[in-house]
């Protein structure tokens, strides 16, 4: 393995074990001195990495690779720092994403972290979802895009701690945009939980990648003030 694919690996385990300790640390009792451990520790690390030079994606990858084609069944996503299904992200839902035909299915289990009235997902996170599933299509049918609008309509509790299938395709697509439709269920119960519409907005790679490399760099005051 190269250097460049173990830090990769090092990278996904970090993110699964920071979006482990997030889950713990939201659904289980902690004494204060496990506490005020976890956040010295986690100052502490944090106070190593800042000084490190910035890292973002490059833009013309990420535009080739958007609109790269996806296997039938089970694939990988492509980018590990993807906030949603990546798999080094803190914030991700550990997802697995399936193709069928020209349908993106995504199963994931949200857990403690997620929830937001008792027992069930914060809304937010399941059209975090819908949003970034949504970004697979573009991959079915080769079109670089941005997300123009998402509409999300909320029809039962959705659960914790059960699988759910978030299914989504390319309705129609009008000009340069591209109309979504996508639903999440409760795999087990087949209980409908959520539907989403959104509209992407097609745009050339070549364009793409420009706009995208022409955004600044995040400040210095994105670091935490000592």
């Amino acid at each position: 393995m190269s250097d460049g694919d173990a830090i990769l690996e090092a990278r996904a385990r970090a993110g699964k074990a920071i979006r482990d300790i997030g889950h713990a640390f939201v659904g289980r009792h902690a004494t204060l001195e496990q506490i005020e451990r976890l956040a010295q520790t986690l100052e502490d690390i944090g106070d190593e990495l800042w000084p490190a030079d910035p890292r973002s994606r490059d833009a013309r990858p990420f535009a080739e690779q958007q609109i790269g084609d996806y296997p039938q069944g089970r694939f990988e996503p492509r980018f590990d720092d993807r906030p949603v299904s990546g798999r080094s992200s803190p914030w991700g839902l550990d997802i697995a994403l399936h193709r069928h035909r020209d349908e993106i299915d995504a199963r994931v289990t949200l857990r403690a972290a997620h929830e937001g009235a008792p027992n069930r997902s914060h809304g937010g996170i399941i059209s975090a979802l819908f949003d970034d599933v949504f970004g697979y299509v573009l991959g079915v049918i080769h079109q670089a895009a941005f997300t123009g609008d998402l509409t999300v309509r909320y029809h039962a509790p959705t659960p914790l701690h059960r699988e759910l299938s978030c299914r989504v395709r390319l309705d129609e697509q009008v000009g340069r945009k591209l109309l979504m439709v996508g639903t999440l269920t409760a795999v087990e119960t087949g209980q409908l939980c959520a539907s989403a519409t959104a509209t992407f907005i097609a745009v050339d790679p070549e364009r793409f990648a420009r706009l995208t490399a022409e955004r600044p760099a995040p400040p210095d005051e994105d670091a935490p003030v000592a």
